[in-house]
């Protein structure tokens, strides 16, 4: 999704309201398709801020549950469908994460992931914005699926990825914000290794456009679908805002895992000394 109004066009309100009526469409599609699990791209309701350092933006923070994320629940109980909604989080004054609210298709908060790696690099200054997550690598069982969260930059690091695994994840979704040049060749190799490496489905969201006045750059969409072979089955463009669906075999995970004992075979007892390092 594309930015409707940006900073210098109204209010953070104005523009957090028409980021989410310009979803709603989108939402109310997914919903009358049959879609069972929905995500987001991250922080969805706001631009891509962390470019400037304007404090400003703190204001865009929400509880989790809250306001948003209580009008997401009801789209969730009308279409029986989970959702992974990422906002900007504001646990209490001054204690700001980048997270994403896993509801349930009954409309039921299942809880939330908080992004663990915080980059600070290249314009994405967000440790101006965001604590590091302090949740772990949680895994919500839903009504459709057992589904774990990994955002944007989390996906350089194979870690998490890892204990997602380990801890029952069969998709794993990664809203993200990402840009054309920095790592662009990396978007497409990363996530489907997490996912082969894994053996678990990936859901890969990204945003579009250009977003002023910051000019960070193109957000290059491209958002994906991979499977636990790690083969990309779908694909959405790079440039227009639209809905991305495809269809999940859950039995391949078995199939792929009775193959490639990711699990079984792994000697933890031997990667020790390299932790303590």
């Amino acid at each position: 999704m594309s930015l409707p109004l940006t900073e210098g066009e109204g209010t953070i309100a104005e523009i957090k309201e028409a980021m989410v009526q310009k979803h709603l469409p989108l939402i109310d599609e997914a919903g009358q398709k049959g879609v069972q699990i929905l995500c987001l791209q991250e922080i969805f309701n706001t631009p891509y801020f962390c470019p400037g350092q304007d404090r400003e933006w703190y204001k865009s923070a929400e509880t989790i549950p809250g306001p948003t994320i209580d009008q997401m629940a009801e789209y969730a109980k009308k279409y029986s469908m989970v959702m992974i909604v990422p906002i900007f989080e504001k646990e209490q004054a001054g204690v700001l994460y980048n997270t994403a609210a896993v509801i349930d298709a009954d409309g039921t908060y299942l809880g939330k992931y908080r992004k663990n790696h915080i980059p600070h690099t290249s314009g994405f200054w967000e440790k101006f914005f965001f604590k590091p997550g302090n949740l772990g690598y949680p895994v919500f069982q839903t009504r459709y699926a057992k589904i774990g969260v990994y955002i944007c930059y989390d996906r350089h690091f194979p870690d998490g990825a890892r204990c997602l695994g380990l801890n029952g994840a069969e998709i794993v979704y990664n809203p993200s914000a990402t840009v054309a040049g920095l790592s662009q060749y990396l978007w497409k190799l990363e996530q489907p290794a997490h996912a082969a490496a894994n053996g678990y489905f990936m859901g890969c969201i990204n945003r579009v456009g250009e977003e002023k006045p910051w000019n960070l750059g193109r957000f290059y969409g491209s958002s994906y679908f991979v499977d636990p072979r790690g083969q990309i089955f779908a694909t959405a463009s790079e440039d227009k805002d639209e809905l991305l669906i495809a269809e999940f075999d859950l039995d391949l995970i078995e199939e792929v895992r009775s193959v490639w004992q990711f699990f079984r075979d792994r000697r933890p007892e031997t990667y020790h000394k390299l932790v303590e390092l």
